[in-house]
Formats: C-alpha cells, sequence, structure tokens
C-alpha cells in the first residue's frame, strides 16, 4: 500500500508542474500573435492603398477622356498647349500640334456646283493628368490625332 502511496504523489506532484503554462511559454505566444496581427495589418493597409490608388488612376483616366472630348468639340481645334486645375487634387495639360497638313475638295456627286476647297489640318493632340498620391507625384497621358483648323 505503501507504493501505491507513494506513486499517487508522484502523480499530483507532476500534475501541478504540468497544470498550467510558464510565462516564458505566455511570452512566446504573445510575440506570435503581434507578428501575425502585424502582417494582417500592413496586408489589409496596403490592400486599401492599392484599391484607392486603382480609384484615382480610373478617375484621371475619366477625366483625361473629358479633355480629349472637350477639345474635339468644345471649341475648333488650334494648335494650342493649355493647363489647369481640375478640382479634387488634379491638374491638368492639354498640348495640340500640327501634324499634317492637306486641302481636300468639297464632294458634290451631281456636279452641279464648283468644288470648293477647304484646308484641314491633322493635329497630334495630348492630355496629361496629374494627381499627388502618398507623397507620390503619378500622372496618366493619352494621345490621339484630330482634325482642326488650319493655322493662319
Amino acid at each position: 500500500m505503501e507504493d501505491w502511496i507513494r506513486t499517487e504523489a508522484a502523480q499530483k506532484r507532476a500534475s501541478r508542474e504540468d497544470a498550467g503554462f510558464t510565462l516564458l511559454e505566455v511570452i512566446v505566444a504573445f510575440v506570435i500573435a503581434a507578428l501575425a496581427l502585424g502582417v494582417l495589418y500592413q496586408g489589409a493597409v496596403g490592400g486599401l492603398r492599392a484599391a484607392q490608388n486603382a480609384s484615382r488612376y480610373e478617375q484621371a483616366l475619366s477625366r483625361a477622356r473629358s479633355r480629349l472630348v472637350i477639345a474635339q468639340y468644345g471649341s475648333p481645334l488650334t494648335p494650342e498647349d493649355l493647363q489647369g486645375d481640375d478640382g479634387g487634387g488634379f491638374r491638368w495639360r492639354l498640348r495640340a500640334v500640327p501634324a499634317a497638313a492637306t486641302t481636300v475638295k468639297k464632294s458634290d456627286p451631281a456636279g452641279l456646283r464648283p468644288a470648293a476647297q477647304f484646308p484641314i489640318t491633322l493635329y497630334a493632340v495630348n492630355v496629361w493628368i496629374s494627381w499627388r498620391d502618398f507623397g507620390q507625384d503619378r500622372s496618366v497621358r493619352l494621345e490621339t490625332e484630330l482634325i482642326g483648323e488650319t493655322p493662319r
């Protein structure tokens, strides 16, 4: 019976020693959890920045397309270099440069009127939209060619 009591006492002592975590194990667990949370936080912040950056590029493209439409249909296209503030932190610049010129005859299929000739010019048109994001200068540039008035 004495052996049984000794083994029971040894078991109680052993179970008390293994009953909880040591302070070192708890600190290591907290350090691992803090590192994991830090990585998750950085991933979330990086994702939000990427989404905001994509949104700003989309806005800039929309603004650049609008500037091209204004250049094409707003007033007669002439050689020009214009710039301004577009609001929302965006700036714009439009540059139209003559690329080629020719004279075109007006079409009269019946041949009832004398064919009038008029000069036209092909312009190389560039639109830049720029903005500042997270301390970096960013920009979008669209290029096209449009027909406009011949410079005099």
